[in-house]
């Protein structure tokens, strides 16, 4: 059964990524990269927000692995990015 504190944080997460989806389409910009980069950015923010002082539960622990692989993601997605920014010449493959 879930706790308090990690239903807080849930519900934290999910309004962050509703409240992202609203607003991008409110803006007419969402798209697929700019929510993931939102999404990444509320994760941090609200697992910042909820963080306990004292005692770190089990759960909270899994959370890191959740954020590396997320910070890889857009790490890869900048890649993406700036390699398609360079002119062809450039990229040896």
């Amino acid at each position: 059964m879930a706790t308090p504190r990690r239903m807080r944080f849930v519900h934290g997460q999910l309004a962050w990524m509703v409240a992202t989806v609203l607003v991008l389409s409110l803006l007419g910009s969402l798209s697929y990269e700019l929510f993931f980069v939102l999404s990444l950015f509320g994760l941090l923010v609200v697992t910042e927000l909820t963080a306990p002082v004292n005692v770190t539960p089990e759960w909270r622990a899994r959370l890191r692995w959740l954020t590396l692989l997320g910070l890889f993601g857009f790490a890869a997605l900048m890649l993406h990015r700036i390699l398609g920014l360079l002119p062809p010449k450039v990229i040896p493959w």
